[in-house]
């Protein structure tokens, strides 16, 4: 495993070791970071914030193979802390958001199923995210926002049915 030797480096001081792994996680981490913040320099803000928060405290990273999961975790309490501290949302059109993520997109999305992702409260949002987005299980998903496994399962089942219905919605209306 050579990222297991390199973040093993990194957390030695070996701030190349570092710089590389960032370079690995710096997609998803921005595309998370802009879906949790609805614009760009809030995202910005988050992203460095993370990387910065990570650096500091790698050489506190207890299990090399959980890296990802542990970025993330950052990334997420560092947009939540920035959304509190703030206190606002920015209600931002779906075009918007399809155009700043579109050099970042490998396959086309649907508008409708991600406007619908992006009006769901944060507790259903995120979990969706985590699972469908980045691909992790549910044991993952419950470390990275420390909620028990039963919590996540609930919370990933009851934000597909909200989805569900919201879209039913829409196409009957149209």
């Amino acid at each position: 495993m050579q990222d297991i030797k390199k973040i093993q480096r990194a957390k030695k001081g070996n701030n190349k070791a570092f710089q590389e792994l960032i370079e690995d996680e710096k997609i998803k981490l921005y595309k998370i970071a802009y879906i949790y913040m609805k614009n760009e320099d809030d995202a910005l803000e988050v992203f460095q914030e993370t990387i910065y928060k990570a650096f500091i405290s790698i050489k506190n990273l207890k299990d090399e193979r959980y890296f990802s999961t542990w970025l993330s975790r950052i990334l997420i309490n560092t947009a939540i802390d920035l959304i509190n501290k703030k206190k606002r949302i920015i209600p931002m059109e779906i075009k918007s958001i399809e155009e700043k993520l579109a050099p970042y997109q490998t396959n086309k999305k649907d508008p409708d199923l991600l406007q619908a992702v992006m009006e769901l409260d944060e507790k259903y949002k995120t979990v969706l995210i985590l699972r469908f987005y980045k691909d992790y299980t549910v044991k993952q998903i419950a470390d990275v926002l420390d909620y028990p496994e039963g919590t996540v399962k609930t919370n990933i089942h009851r934000g597909i049915n909200l989805l569900k219905e919201k879209l039913k919605e829409d196409c009957v209306n149209e």
